[in-house]
């Protein structure tokens, strides 16, 4: 996907932009997402890529939104060394834009825990029946 940087830093807010395409970060606790119970699928805010479904969400008390997996094929995983520490940086498989890191100490039974930026995100509600 081509990515035109100077749209973008129009169409995003400067703090979305920074983490999304500068792989910045939220303040802890303060993502609206943080603590959404509504039921949908989290898109990537860049490109409207599909990424979570709200059932993987879970509460782990880090002060991000976490899942316990991704949609299948809907992440990159890249190892990431940066601020002297070993992790696992989760991009979108579509566009490239940053949106967290997973770490193997998640509660489920896959083990992980996708701790994502809620300003990468934007929820799709489910629709009533």
């Amino acid at each position: 996907m081509d990515i035109n940087e100077e749209e973008l830093k129009k169409k995003l807010t400067p703090e979305e932009y920074a983490v999304l395409r500068q792989k910045g970060t939220e303040t802890p606790g303060t993502g609206k997402y943080l603590n959404e119970k509504r039921e949908g699928m989290y898109l990537c805010k860049v490109c409207g890529n599909t990424l979570f479904a709200s059932d993987a969400k879970f509460d782990s008390g880090t002060g991000w939104p976490s899942f316990d997996q991704a949609l299948p094929g809907a992440t990159k995983l890249i190892e990431d060394v940066s601020h002297g520490m070993s992790r696992t940086e989760v991009v979108c498989a579509k566009c490239g834009s940053h949106l967290g890191h997973v770490f193997d100490d998640g509660p489920t039974g896959t083990g992980k825990r996708y701790c994502m930026n809620s300003v990468c995100l934007d929820l799709e509600e489910k629709k009533s029946e």
